[in-house]
């Protein structure tokens, strides 16, 4: 009679231990193609974070790091700072606004509001509602929408050429005497200086040879409406430049109150319902990142655990110790008593069926109701061993294998009492 599967277990465990390593397995170093696998999650990472910085440099213009232009709070090359605090200790209060709502509620009386909407952020209807009520509007860089509002027949001729002179009886443009309209190089203003071309009542100033102005006074609504076509003029970089200054402050010093208007994207039209950036609370986007970033991290973390391969030449030996060794190990690490006891109960009914001279298709009752006859034992006691017995702690499985074991050698001695087994030894059953 064999031994308890626990001991056949240990055995093959103690065997397995001694013995030397397969000759035939070698550990694999990692080559450049494997390393470059490894590789390309991090370098995907790195692509998007290219892409990202990239798109955001487009959607802000590369302006993050100057500041908004011609702002007269930004004291960089392309604000407006230096302009704004000549006015304030002029006595002029200067006020910055970014919506029309405030815009109006700021010139409420007698103001100059000047305009700078490079991104065409104001509709029509806005330098209608900024227009009237004694208000002088001096609109800087107009674009085409805002020259067809304001003056229809002033039309945009191209970029200045040079240093000009008045040449008009505008006041603010004698006592300027001549200008330097052009842009700087480096300016970090997005919109383009230009000049214009005058067909109606309007008064050009600082005019080229070829008739192009870059100042033009003309009438909006009751309102007296400058279109300033450089930015350059006003800007910290280009203020002192000729006679720029004295331009900007007599253009924007008539009354006691400037509001310095910037439109923004909340003065823009609602043309349909928002979308669900608009209806997603703030904190949504940074939670997905966190999970995106979590997600690939664990991907990585349980993609490199498992170390480097191992090759085998097939085909692969595998010894049958190895693999009962590693199923009872499984059935060990799931819990799986009640499988672990019918394996044992089916090897140990096929050994009993051997010894009591059944065929191999008898049936685990009858091979029962054999062996109590053999071993004249109570059939009950038989069956619930073979059969009915169902194990619920490690302890109970380890007693139900020691009764197989024992039933088995019982049915070998009432056989032939002559070739009975040895008396067992101790388990050695494995511990891990």
């Amino acid at each position: 009679m064999s031994a308890p599967a626990p001991v056949r277990q240990k055995e093959a465990d103690t065997a397995r231990a001694d013995a030397p390593p397969p000759a035939d397995a070698r550990a694999v170093s990692p080559t450049v193609r494997r390393t470059a696998r490894r590789a390309v999650p991090w370098l995907v990472l790195a692509a998007i974070a290219v892409l990202i910085a990239f798109f955001g440099i487009l959607l802000t213009g590369g302006r993050t790091g100057a500041g908004t232009p011609l702002d007269p709070a930004n004291p960089a090359p392309g604000g407006a700072k230096a302009v704004a605090q000549v006015l304030r200790g002029q006595g002029v209060a200067v006020q910055s606004v970014t919506t029309l709502a405030e815009a109006r509620s700021a010139a409420a009386d007698d103001a100059t509001v000047l305009v700078y909407d490079p991104d065409a952020n104001l509709p029509a209807s806005g330098y209608r509602a900024l227009a009237g009520d004694g208000r002088t509007l001096v609109v800087v860089e107009p674009g085409f929408r805002a020259l067809g509002t304001i003056a229809p027949d002033i039309s945009a001729a191209g970029e200045p050429r040079g240093p000009v002179s008045a040449g008009c009886g505008v006041r603010a443009a004698e006592r300027a005497g001549r200008i330097d309209p052009r842009s700087i190089t480096d300016s970090q203003t997005p919109g383009l200086p230009g000049t214009y071309r005058v067909t109606g009542d309007g008064v050009a100033c600082f005019t080229d040879g070829s008739g192009r102005a870059s100042l033009v006074r003309t009438s909006f609504d009751d309102s007296t409406v400058y279109l300033l076509g450089s930015s350059a003029v006003i800007s910290n970089e280009g203020v002192d430049r000729l006679g720029n200054a004295a331009l900007a402050l007599n253009l924007l010093g008539g009354h006691r109150t400037l509001v310095w208007y910037l439109p923004s994207l909340g003065d823009r039209p609602v043309t349909g319902p928002p979308d669900i950036a608009a209806l997603t609370p703030g904190w949504v986007t940074p939670v997905v990142l966190l999970l995106i970033a979590v997600f690939l991290a664990a991907a990585i973390w349980r993609g490199r655990r498992f170390g480097p391969l191992v090759v085998e030449n097939l085909p692969v030996v595998v010894r049958a110790g190895e693999t009962r060794e590693g199923r009872a190990r499984l059935y060990q690490r799931s819990s799986a008593r009640l499988r672990a006891a019918d394996a044992l109960r089916v090897g140990t009914i096929g050994r009993l069926s051997l010894l009591v001279g059944l065929p191999s298709t008898a049936t685990t009752h009858e091979v029962a109701d054999a062996v109590a006859a053999v071993t004249r034992s109570p059939r009950a006691l038989v069956a619930d061993v073979l059969l009915d017995r169902i194990p619920t702690t490690d302890r109970d499985l380890l007693a139900l294998s020691d009764d197989l074991a024992q039933l088995e050698r019982a049915t070998a001695v009432a056989v032939s009492p002559s070739a009975a087994p040895p008396a067992p030894g101790p388990t050695g059953r494995m511990d891990a």
